[in-house]
């Protein structure tokens, strides 16, 4: 561990430990304030480039998002040759994982409320450059006032300058496009947050089978569905937003900003009119 993180910050208990670090709740020696602590042990890491870029790239992208009130902010930094520790946000109020993981469905003014933080954190990534590339609930975080914080930018993007390419992301939450190969944009993230209002909504994924391979094919062959048991009382508002976020044509595929000028978004899970 480094000293000086020893001596700005005291370190208590572990709160969970992912592919590529452990996080403990920290507080300022001198402030007093409570932060999370997460830790990377660089000797660890595997010899792949991959698990070293995203060790180099986090941080650097998390600087760039500073401002946004709806993504995790990274406090300070420390490295020595042996560990990389990044101070971040304490998010204690768990993550949408937890809420989503008993199969209830959210009703859709709850639902609005917390996917337009995420869609304003999505649509501030993106018009600074950067595309998360892993939007997922595990990485939907909430702190103790119920805020929602957009982490884990350890597979994220810098974008515009050239085109993304590679297979990222989680089976649930891909999009076709990244499967298929070649290149993509930002809009993998809008389809991402699709799956996860469809979630919200349905208690269940749109695109699912018998482990990562059958859930890769249905993202790629399964036509959008609607099953009617489920979605009887969901408004035509709420299938529509849906319908242009879960779109095979990336040019039909709506903008983050363009999510945010919804009915559906604008009117807070409101219904209206709209026929379905």
């Amino acid at each position: 561990m480094c000293d000086t993180l020893k001596n700005d910050y005291h370190l208590c208990e572990e709160l969970g430990r992912g592919r590529f670090g452990v996080v403990h709740r920290c507080y300022s020696a001198i402030s007093a304030d409570s932060f999370a602590c997460k830790s990377i042990d660089k000797r660890s890491l595997s010899s792949d480039p991959t698990d070293r870029r995203c060790l180099d790239v986090e941080h650097k992208i998390l600087r760039l998002l500073s401002t946004c009130p709806n993504v995790l902010r990274l406090h300070d930094v420390y490295e020595n040759d042996d560990y990389l520790h990044l101070v971040t946000d304490l998010c204690d109020g768990g993550d949408l994982y937890d809420r989503l993981s008993s199969g209830c469905r959210f009703s859709e003014r709850d639902a609005a409320a917390i996917f337009k933080q995420l869609m304003v954190a999505i649509a501030f990534c993106h018009r600074v450059g950067v595309a998360h590339r892993d939007v997922k609930p595990d990485n939907i975080l909430f702190d103790s006032r119920g805020r929602l914080k957009l982490a884990d930018f350890g597979s994220a993007e810098l974008f515009g300058v050239s085109e993304m390419s590679g297979v990222v992301g989680t089976p649930y939450y891909v999009a076709p496009e990244v499967l298929i190969g070649g290149n993509y944009n930002e809009k993998v993230d809008v389809w991402s947050a699709g799956v996860i209002l469809y979630i919200m909504l349905a208690g269940v994924p749109p695109f699912y089978g018998d482990g990562p391979a059958e859930t890769f094919e249905a993202v790629l062959r399964r036509n959008l569905r609607f099953p009617t048991k489920i979605f009887r009382s969901v408004s035509p508002e709420a299938k529509d937003l849906l319908r242009k976020m879960i779109c095979r044509d990336v040019h039909r595929r709506l903008s983050a900003e363009q999510v945010l000028r919804h009915p559906w978004m604008i009117n807070g899970g409101e219904t209206t009119s709209m026929a379905d």
